[in-house]
């Protein structure tokens, strides 16, 4: 019997295969107390070296089947393992509360998931998963139970589980896996990313798939939209798809050495890539990148056990700088706060993080933190375009008191010998409402404004986007963020400022051509979105998509603007 359902797509593609149902042997931990609290302390150690084996194993898998960026992941699953912190926590564990290894892993491990899993950023959701994945490997070793070999598989099968690790990822064959279908997961969780590497479809999120499907039942699954059907009524109509989609890849990797450039002939758009580490840069130039809109400077601070110094910073900027080759790269400074926690540095209570000492607010407080950046920055400029970008301002004497300093920097650094690039920008995010209602102003002073739609949605709506409870509220298309943008860009065009969007919405498809009527300058979007962009704007005028932003903002709510893109779309 034929059953359908309804996930997260979260790798393009179309797939038909069997089931291969993913089960592993459940972990069971032991919890009485223990008296040999030596034995158990060998027993991590013993067990630290042989995972660490298997992800030095994974990670040349990796690098040879998906690349340098993507084996990388299995140095920072190592790092993990070789965490001082968290063996040391292992360690008190057993000696301070007799707790057995596999008891101390496991409780060591749940508070850095739940820290992780709690914070806003979807991409630092899913770093819980790596840490899940790593302590899982662990304690396997420890307990003496298998762990699963996927390259094994020599058929051709569509993998059903309740999630998917990266390093279970890593060892498919896309030979024989065509795909895979979880439970849980999103867009942005390693698992994800690597699919989308090994070209393979993979849907997200379906909650309830696996008690849902049989070994060998035949499961079709639509990587773009997050279609599911087992035992599909008519296979004609999957393989149909299937080739269809097929042919529109070959058709959007010719886009890579092509221009962005509408059907009309305009050619001033930007396409460009966010990253968070000096390793993404390569899937930005891999995808026709035309710069980078957002580098995510927190990285080097999260996975650290110190505040970054100047010269560490300095010889990660000037690396992404010099791989995009004069292209613009544009550096968050420290976003943290809110939900980014550090290890090595307390953030003080307060009722509502998110609203409260966090990212500019937090540097401008913090000077001695905030030089040691700006300084690196300023360094990296001279071996390439960068913009430097604050986070979270709300205010003009904010966004002034940031600049000043950075300008302070420039000239203590030209005075001490330094080159600072002559192209340098200095701009600033727009994600809170004030700013977008204010931009005229900043507008005098900003080279740049950059939109954070994930946060600008979010606080205008008054609606926390990771609450289930309030998610019908987070609308990107609602006709009172559509104004928000339409002022923003405005108010950077009147004194001659480009505008960006490094949010989520800006590789979103429908969002593309009512932000191109909007006047909107610079789309970064994740680097695998790029192609796909392009195609969209290669297939609209100006015209059209002015005349499709011009009825959208008079429209009352999501639906109708949705009906009014779709209505454009439809024969492109």
């Amino acid at each position: 019997m034929s059953n359908k359902y309804s996930g997260i797509g979260a790798s393009n593609g179309i797939a038909l295969a069997k089931v291969y149902i993913l089960k592993e042997e459940p972990i069971v931990i032991n919890d009485s107390p223990v008296k040999d609290i030596d034995s158990e302390i060998n027993i991590i150690n013993e067990s630290i070296v042989k995972a660490k084996k298997d992800l030095f194993d994974l990670k040349n898998i990796a690098l040879e089947k998906l690349g340098e960026e993507k084996a990388a992941i299995f140095e920072a699953h190592a790092s993990i393992l070789e965490d001082p912190e968290m063996a040391n926590e292992f360690v008190s564990l057993i000696k301070e509360k007799n707790c057995s290894a596999s008891k101390s892993i496991s409780q060591v491990a749940e508070k850095y998931i739940a820290l992780f899993k709690g914070m806003e950023d979807a991409y630092f959701q899913e770093r819980a998963a790596d840490i899940k994945d790593v302590t899982e490997r662990l304690l396997r070793y420890v307990l003496n139970l298998p762990v699963l070999d996927l390259a094994t598989i020599s058929e051709e099968v569509i993998i059903v589980a309740e999630d998917l690790t990266p390093s279970q990822t890593a060892q498919l064959n896309p030979l024989f896996v065509k795909g895979f279908a979880c439970n849980v997961g999103g867009r942005t969780s390693h698992a994800a990313i690597m699919a989308r590497s090994l070209e393979i479809p993979a849907v997200l999120g379906l909650k309830n798939i696996l008690t849902n499907v049989k070994l060998n039942d035949l499961i079709a699954i639509n990587g773009s939209n997050g279609e599911v059907e087992v035992n599909p009524k008519d296979k004609k109509v999957w393989e149909d798809l299937a080739n269809k989609f097929k042919q529109e890849q070959e058709e959007l990797k010719k886009m890579k050495e092509q221009p962005t450039i509408t059907k009309d002939g305009y050619d001033k758009f930007i396409l460009e890539a966010n990253i968070g580490s000096p390793k993404d840069v390569a899937s930005v130039l891999d995808n026709g990148g035309e710069g980078i809109g957002l580098f995510r400077s927190e990285f080097l601070y999260m996975d650290n056990d110190h505040f970054p110094t100047e010269e560490e910073q300095f010889q990660a900027y000037k690396e992404v700088v010099e791989k995009m080759n004069g292209k613009l790269v544009v550096i968050r400074t420290l976003d943290i706060g809110g939900d980014k926690k550090l290890s090595y540095f307390k953030f003080p209570e307060e009722m509502n993080p998110f609203l409260g000492y966090r990212a500019i607010r937090f540097t401008l407080d913090r000077k001695d933190i905030f030089k040691d950046q700006i300084r690196a920055l300023l360094r990296a400029s001279a071996y390439g375009h960068i913009g430097i970008m604050f986070p979270m301002i709300a205010t003009v004497d904010e966004f002034l008191a940031a600049k000043n300093f950075t300008l302070d920097c420039k000239k203590e650094l030209e005075k001490e010998g330094h080159k600072v690039g002559s192209d340098l920008e200095i701009g600033m995010m727009v994600e809170i409402p004030a700013a977008a209602v204010n931009a005229e102003n900043f507008a005098k002073y900003a080279d740049f404004f950059s939109i954070g739609t994930n946060d600008l949605i979010q606080y205008t709506m008054a609606a926390d986007r990771m609450s289930e409870n309030v998610s019908y509220l987070y609308q990107p298309f609602n006709p009172s963020i559509l104004k928000l943008l339409k002022m923003t860009i405005d108010g950077g065009h009147k004194h001659n400022r480009w505008v960006g969007m490094c949010g989520e919405m800006a590789g979103e498809p429908d969002a593309i051509p009512l932000l191109m009527g909007l006047g909107l300058d610079a789309y970064s979007m994740s680097a695998t979105s790029i192609l796909k962009a392009r195609s969209i704007m290669s297939k609209l005028t100006l015209n059209e998509t002015q005349s499709l932003a011009k009825k959208a903002l008079e429209c009352e709510n999501t639906s109708q603007v949705l009906e009014l893109v779709n209505q454009l779309m439809q024969n492109k």
